[in-house]
């Protein structure tokens, strides 16, 4: 399989690039393309459309080819990958049916593939990602391979969109499923954020919405601990330094912690939602602010997927939390470089607004504050 990357700020510069690519010895029959929503993604989707190249597409806070990381672009991986080892598949989610349209996609994957494997695109912030999860899970098995992430909106947090040939969607499900049989595709989960102090108790909540933790409504008790000041409904940059620097740390019976930062706050009682589900009962400790240690450890986590399962690949995709951007800032760049430089073959990532993966040692789960490296080779 052969992978080329390219990145453009207008329609017209996309086209003189892709038209440069295509040649005999290079006929793309995939594009990968994360974009800004500034951009005009429909006019994209049917550049690629017409010239019958399949496509798997989400807007993005931030996208990037290699490490060059940019916003207001198209980043695009293109793959001459064989149309017989791929299938894409897109739905609109009706009543938050997201389990059931994810069984329905499973059912028509597994007719076509005896292994297939999942690379997700979601759009609408409200969209409960393990449900899909849970849905692929109880139609294929447990152990399968699915990868993914959430779209972003430059963080206007207005409208998401996914989209394929002759679809979009702010609503929907877009599905790259791979013949496994073909396609080796690896790939983890890391966050690298570093836990402080002792494990609390959650004591009230109902999905993803947490009332209390020991006894003490979530938002006082998060703000205590961060010594967070001038929290109020007017302060508009509390959210982000909540979920940025102070997210609570979901642990697991097994497996990593899975991060669960608070999204939105219900000032009536302060609690707060989260990006996935927190169950009552469960242990969570809270994070310290990010510094050069958490991209060391991501970067090492990729290091040792490639030592332990992928020795070599063909191209890599890279779901990033649009979360780690606002924290990390201009260090993040030298994460992405890392990431880069473990296989040193074409890449293509955006900085999404959650991450679907399995946690290192642990279950398929919506991540936040996450990096989901995957990597992709054709099998001989």
């Amino acid at each position: 399989m052969k992978a080329k990357s390219i990145r453009g700020s207008a329609i017209t510069e996309v086209e003189d690039k892709l038209n440069q690519l295509v040649n005999n010895d290079f006929q793309p029959t995939l594009a990968i393309i994360f974009i800004s929503k500034s951009m005009d993604f429909s006019a994209i989707n049917k550049l690629f459309d017409v010239k019958d190249i399949a496509v798997f597409g989400l807007t993005t806070n931030g996208e990037f080819i290699d490490e060059n990381l940019n916003t207001s672009s198209a980043a695009i991986l293109l793959l001459d990958i064989k149309p017989d080892y791929f299938q894409i598949y897109s739905e609109e989610f009706e009543n938050r049916n997201f389990k059931k349209i994810a069984e329905k996609v499973a059912e028509k994957s597994k007719k076509r593939f005896d292994h297939p494997a999942f690379l997700l695109g979601i759009s609408n912030a409200a969209t409960d990602g393990e449900l899909i999860l849970r849905g692929l899970e109880a139609v294929i098995d447990k152990n399968l391979n699915a990868f993914g992430g959430a779209a972003g909106d430059d963080f206007s947090f207005s409208e998401t969109i996914v989209f394929t040939n002759n679809f979009e969607s702010n609503n929907g499900l877009v599905c790259l499923v791979l013949d496994e049989e073909k396609i080796e595709i690896k790939g983890i989960a890391t966050c690298g954020w570093k836990a402080v102090g002792t494990e609390k108790t959650v004591t009230k909540s109902e999905g993803n919405h947490v009332y209390t933790i020991d006894n003490i409504p979530a938002l006082d008790i998060t703000t205590k601990y961060g010594g967070l000041e001038n929290v109020t409904p007017e302060n508009k940059d509390l959210l982000m330094e909540l979920a940025g620097n102070f997210p609570l740390q979901l642990q697991r019976p097994q497996g990593d912690p899975v991060m669960r930062p608070g999204l939105v706050v219900d000032w009536n009682d302060h609690s707060f939602f989260t990006s996935g589900s927190v169950p009552q009962g469960s242990k969570v400790r809270f994070s310290l602010p990010p510094d050069f240690d958490v991209m060391e450890k991501v970067v090492k986590e990729v290091e040792n997927l490639k030592e332990t399962e992928m020795p070599e690949a063909d191209a890599v995709i890279v779901f990033s939390c649009g979360g780690r951007l606002i924290s990390l800032g201009p260090l993040m760049p030298q994460e992405i470089e890392g990431i880069k430089e473990v296989w040193n073959v074409p890449m293509v990532g955006m900085f999404s607004n959650a991450e679907l993966a399995r946690a290192t040692g642990g279950n398929l789960e919506m991540h936040n504050l996450t990096t989901c490296c995957v990597a992709i080779k054709e099998k001989v």
